[in-house]
């Protein structure tokens, strides 16, 4: 797929690796620094809400400006901000609420640099790969961030507090030195003579009139609300309904990530010879009886089992409908579809989660998947015809085989 592909692939694994790190000693620092339930959960919520703030703001920044500049710009920014987490705990001075702000700049500065980062998939890869692309991009993800990262930063921390997020910072300049290396093709943009508002409004208009990437977009906002009801007290679900212990709950989630695995890898086969229709209707009927079979079963080793079917079928969905957008989006409206489809997903778990705690302290432990069954199958019976014609959107002109260099 091109040495572009290539350098940004690599930058992509290697900053995973820092993310997945932090993924465990984020959440061990915060409770070393607090008791309170209230700040753990503040924590958690001030990574997640620049993302809803700054979502929009960030994909209009992206079709203004050049997008590799975006890109190291906002990661270095990170950057430095770890660098003054790390300084603040060999001195000794951090406090709960310098940390927490420290991890809204993180946050803030991470979403400018994934939607840049996003837009550029589309500019570096030609639209018959981008399916591919994006699971190779998806299996650094799985392997990185969520296999093997949180293990070493669980160790790391066990060393010092400041040394996981030492290796992180590292981790992250390698990522910015690799990604420095990425070539774009040439952008003409228009630079109009208005707010950055307006450039949002346009974004949001564009979608409004493109049917298949409306539908979409709005598929992936109630999937993941109705996805995020059961997920978010799914260690609740797990302790009444299937009696296990933190091993037990680690070995269940820990199923999804080798589904995902396997599938990813499969990719490309699953693209080839089935067609693409067919396969975003599979990935979602998989989905509805998911939460049906989950909400039905009491039994620990099916629900593993059940996980790795989860895995298997979310990541390829995940690759497939981010190509599909991504064919279906004209190269200056990359950054602002990509951040809309992004707030819709992260504003979705935020709902999704907040309902199923509702609902699963009135009516017990199931009761979220039954809402996500219910839910997420009168969706896909809405859309299953429409279907039909979002796996096949017009694809607009795609990069030539080597671009040459901006």
């Amino acid at each position: 797929m091109g040495t572009a592909f290539r350098w940004n692939l690599a930058s992509s694994w290697v900053g995973q690796v820092g993310d997945g790190i932090a993924l465990a000693a984020g959440p061990l620092l915060v409770a070393s620094q607090t008791r309170s339930p209230v700040l753990i959960a503040a924590a958690a919520v001030v990574q997640r809400l620049p993302g809803l703030v700054v979502g929009l703001y960030a994909g209009a920044v992206a079709d203004r400006v050049d997008r590799r500049r975006v890109v190291i710009a906002a990661n270095v920014a990170r950057v430095v901000v770890l660098a003054v987490l790390v300084a603040t705990l060999l001195t000794g001075v951090l406090s709960i609420g310098l940390l927490l702000g420290l991890l809204l700049l993180v946050g803030t500065a991470e979403v400018f640099a994934d939607t840049g980062w996003r837009a550029i998939l589309p500019m570096i890869v030609a639209p018959a790969d981008l399916g591919l692309a994006n699971a190779r991009q998806m299996s650094g993800f799985l392997v990185a961030n969520q296999l093997v990262g949180p293990a070493v930063g669980a160790a790391l921390f066990a060393l010092g507090s400041a040394v996981p997020f030492g290796v992180q910072t590292l981790s992250l300049l390698l990522a910015v030195g690799l990604f420095a290396r990425v070539r774009l093709p040439r952008m003409e943009r228009e630079r109009p003579d208005q707010h950055v508002g307006r450039d949002i409004v346009d974004g949001l208009r564009w979608i409004a009139h493109n049917a298949p990437v409306r539908t979409l977009t709005v598929v992936i906002l109630v999937f993941n609300i109705t996805w995020g009801a059961p997920w978010g007290v799914l260690v609740y679900w797990a302790q009444e309904r299937l009696g296990v212990d933190s091993i037990g709950f680690g070995l269940l989630t820990t199923a999804s990530a080798v589904g995902g695995i396997a599938s990813v890898l499969s990719y490309g086969w699953l693209e080839r010879r089935i067609p693409l229709a067919a396969l975003m209707k599979a990935c979602l009927l998989l989905e509805v009886v998911t939460h049906l079979a989950l909400a039905l079963t009491t039994v620990w080793v099916l629900a593993v089992a059940i996980m790795v079917v989860f895995g298997a079928y979310a990541f390829v969905w995940g690759s497939l409908s981010s190509a599909v957008r991504q064919r279906a989006t004209p190269q200056e409206y990359q950054g602002r579809v990509g951040s809309v489809y992004w707030v819709g997903l992260v504003g979705g778990l935020l709902v999704g989660q907040f309902l199923g705690g509702v609902i699963a302290e009135r009516f017990g432990p199931a009761a979220p998947f039954w809402f996500a069954f219910v839910g997420s199958g009168v969706t896909l019976l809405l859309v299953w015809r429409q279907l039909d014609h979002i796996a096949h959107a017009d694809a607009v002109e795609g990069p030539e085989d080597e671009p040459s260099p901006a």
